[in-house]
């Protein structure tokens, strides 16, 4: 009979600790069993980590409120035509490369305003801008020209 009762006390040594460690250790190990709010918040931060460095939007602009002043030559210039003629992009001839800008000087003033009211090569009719009126398109053209003569 000793040695039943040995065998006991050791099964239940065994069982006690046993059940201490797997108290201790599977609250350790059971992290993919977390409470739904804890599971959401990491979803959340997950998706924070993964989203693009920017976004892009695409919206219609709003138009312009009518009856609004004129634009002058340089303000014209420097929202619409500096964009290509800063640049050189699309062969636009450069506001300050004389050169390329003397024989459109030598049509005369009525040639070029035709030619931007119109469109011109890779220029579209009043530089893409076509809600300008042809007189702030002259003070453009006659800008230009006051800087390239």
């Amino acid at each position: 009979m000793a040695e039943q009762h040995s065998s006991k006390s050791i099964m239940w040594v065994v069982i006690i600790i046993a059940a201490v460690l797997i108290a201790i250790i599977y609250p350790l190990t059971n992290k993919s069993f977390d409470s739904a709010a804890s599971s959401n918040a990491g979803a959340d931060e997950a998706e924070l980590r993964i989203q693009p460095v920017a976004r892009f939007e695409l919206a219609k602009a709003e138009p312009e409120a009518a009856g609004g002043a004129p634009k002058d030559g340089p303000t014209v210039y420097n929202s619409v035509c500096g964009a290509c003629h800063n640049t050189g992009a699309a062969g636009a001839p450069k506001l300050d490369d004389k050169g390329a800008w003397a024989p459109r000087v030598a049509t005369g003033a009525e040639a070029l305003y035709a030619s931007v009211i119109n469109g011109k090569g890779a220029m579209p009719p009043k530089g893409g801008a076509g809600k300008l009126s042809d007189d702030e398109i002259k003070g453009a053209v006659d800008y230009i020209l006051s800087k390239v003569k």
